[in-house]
């Protein structure tokens, strides 16, 4: 039975694209729920994170950033998805780069204004800004902008403040009961979870624009005693760029697959074949059809 003084509910972790949050949820977890590059708009999906306690679950929203380049169907969704779990929340965790404001984070407090939710601001990358008392300055312009409940400096990527900044939360979610088993720690699947590390090896080697125009698909998720088969197709929107991720003689492919097999291995524990086709969709990144066949969620 659970105690009537048990707080769970949603915190959407939320921001412009790049400023850390995928960063923060990982460093939060323990463990790596969201994949993560320094290249804008790598996340594209909403993905929960279960961080529960004896005395409480907050449930982490991790969502794509906030962008005004929304030309195409992916980059619209991206933004809606964002909006949506911003407008279901309980909390909302306000992610920007200390020292640094931008026009992508005004639009984002913009839409953090129009919600009902408190909002605590976190100013991260502080392991980079020397003296810390610059800092001050930063906090009191933030302080200026809205009311928030909280203003914490952290550094997602060194972990800094953020006991803190867990200590903040339960007090803002509502008295109810678990919404999920306490030893479930993000609502997607292995195979969500094995196209993410095949995509993300290819975001960090492919060239600035290429990752944009890459999606990945599993076909086939097979787990068997002696270990995991795997069989991944990645979806690009042009035949030259084909090439491109096929690489010299398969090279390219080759090295992503390699990377991405032994990362996955080591997560899961277990040896894991893993073989990668790559395939010509048509502009399937401007297609909400396309989208949803290749997994897209449409909020």
């Amino acid at each position: 039975m659970v105690d009537e003084s048990f707080r769970c509910g949603f915190v959407a972790v939320v921001g412009r694209p790049n400023v850390g949050k995928s960063t923060l949820i990982n460093a939060i977890m323990g463990k790596k729920v969201s994949i993560v590059t320094a290249k804008p708009q790598t996340t594209r999906h909403r993905i929960l994170a279960v961080h529960t306690s004896e005395d409480f679950q907050i449930i982490f929203v991790d969502t794509p950033g906030l962008h005004r380049n929304a030309g195409k169907a992916m980059n619209r969704l991206m933004n809606r998805t964002a909006a949506s779990a911003l407008a279901d929340a309980d909390l909302v965790l306000f992610v920007i780069e200390a020292l640094r404001w931008t026009e992508e984070d005004d639009d984002v407090l913009t839409r953090i204004k129009s919600s009902d939710a408190p909002c605590i601001a976190l100013l991260n990358k502080t392991d980079t800004i020397h003296p810390k008392d610059r800092l001050l300055k930063s906090m009191d312009a933030m302080s200026q902008r809205h009311a928030f409940v909280e203003i914490i400096p952290i550094s997602a990527r060194k972990r800094d403040n953020l006991a803190l900044l867990l200590s903040h939360i339960p007090e803002r979610l509502p008295e109810s009961p678990p919404l999920f088993p306490a030893e479930m720690e993000t609502d997607r699947s292995p195979e969500f979870h094995a196209a993410e590390v095949v995509r993300e090896k290819l975001t960090v080697q492919m060239r600035q624009e290429l990752p944009y125009g890459l999606t990945v698909q599993i076909e086939d998720y097979s787990e068997e005693n002696r270990g995991i088969t795997i069989h991944a197709v990645i979806w690009v929107e042009r035949n030259s760029q084909k090439g491109i991720v096929v690489g010299k003689g398969g090279s390219m492919l080759k090295k992503i697959g390699q990377e991405a097999r032994l990362e996955l291995s080591r997560r899961l524990d277990k040896p894991v074949h893993l073989e990668l086709w790559v395939k010509v969709k048509d502009n399937w990144a401007d297609s909400e059809k396309d989208l949803l066949s290749l997994g897209y969620e449409i909020p």
